[in-house]
């Protein structure tokens, strides 16, 4: 399969109002890329579009809601009609819920499905149906935590879940019917957008992302590399890779540490505020970085495409192994432990 080079493609982007959908829209149109971009803010999307226009770069707006399937085919409709089609679809439009799941009500987790799984859906159905005959891109943004769940974002882990299922199986699928389609899931760890700020709280604090952070133009590389080569899967960031390996390897030991250090990091010291939340409202701010007051990585050891370097693996490797010797350890204390209580009550 091969894919055009940015430069000569025409892409559609679900979410390019802000964070890592807004970088990655800049970033094409600094390519050279025609654009079709969709959000639910009108206002938003005309300014970018203005800003955009006075670059010199080719551009369409589509305001919409990617939870409403006749929204995405409007999209790719005006991108037929104003280019003649599209090369690459990219899927980034995402909310989240921070607070315990027991606590959160259920209207919200289904809010959260209808745009982050459900929109997903959507899009990706509507893409197939354009690219089938003529090929391209198909690109969805999700998370390391559909590879390793956390706490306080469990409803968000759980759609992107369900993301990363829905897209694995799709794979397959058109893999068997020989389409010309080449899917790919970007999996970032945390990225400094506004993130947190737009996100529905139930925290008692104001929430904030979980080290490390990684800025988002790390993530709009990635997806554009996908765009003009064929990519299954790529983990953006240093962090998101050894989060999904620990999950894989030890799942008990890396609840131990979620347990100690997640439900901490990702609540500021102040109190919760009254604020607007991108669960129900559209933003219009434009802003690719958010408020993170820690360091923000611009650079992984990685590299955009996710391929660890052999010495980067080496360490994974050499930490995972301490981790699963201390387990080991742990069990063989705890059992000896058992064994001499086990003697003493006999002997008692």
């Amino acid at each position: 399969m091969k894919l055009r080079p940015v430069s000569e493609q025409t892409i559609v982007i679900m979410g390019a109002s802000s964070g890592i959908g807004l970088a990655t829209a800049r970033e094409a149109a600094r390519r050279g890329a025609r654009l079709v971009l969709m959000a639910r803010s009108e206002d938003a999307l005309l300014k970018l579009q203005t800003e955009m226009d006075e670059a010199g770069a080719q551009v369409v707006v589509v305001s919409g809601d990617v939870g409403n399937l006749e929204d995405v085919r409007r999209a790719a409709q005006v991108a037929v009609e104003s280019f003649g089609g599209f090369d690459s679809w990219i899927n980034i439009a995402g909310v989240s819920i921070f607070g315990e799941l027991m606590k959160v009500p259920l209207a919200d987790h289904r809010k959260l499905f209808e745009t982050n799984y459900w929109g997903m859906v959507h899009g990706s159905q509507v893409a197939v149906e354009h690219l089938r005959n003529d090929g391209g891109a198909l690109i969805t943004v999700g998370s390391v935590v559909s590879d390793r769940a956390i706490p306080l974002q469990g409803s968000y882990s759980a759609s992107k879940a369900a993301v990363k299922g829905y897209t694995d199986a799709l794979r397959m699928e058109l893999a068997h019917e020989r389409l010309p389609i080449s899917v790919t899931l970007i999996q970032p760890a945390s990225i400094n957008t506004a993130f947190p700020v737009h996100a529905k709280n139930y925290m008692e604090k104001e929430p904030r992302l979980a080290a490390p952070v990684y800025a988002p133009q790390l993530v709009a590389e990635s997806i554009l590399e996908c765009a003009e080569k064929p990519t299954r899967q790529v983990l953006v960031g240093d962090g998101a890779a050894a989060l999904s390996w620990m999950g894989a390897l030890v799942p008990s030991l890396t609840d131990f540490f979620m347990d100690k250090g997640m439900f901490a990091q990702q609540q500021r010291p102040e109190r919760a505020r009254n604020r607007r939340d991108n669960l129900g409202d559209a933003t219009e701010d434009l802003r690719e970085e958010g408020n993170h007051n820690g360091p923000v990585f611009r650079r992984t050891l990685s590299g955009s495409t996710g391929h660890l370097p052999l010495a980067y693996a080496g360490l994974a490797l050499a930490g995972i192994s301490a981790a699963v010797l201390w387990k080991r350890q742990r069990r063989t204390a705890k059992a000896e432990s058992g064994a001499t209580i086990s003697r003493t009550a006999r002997w008692s």
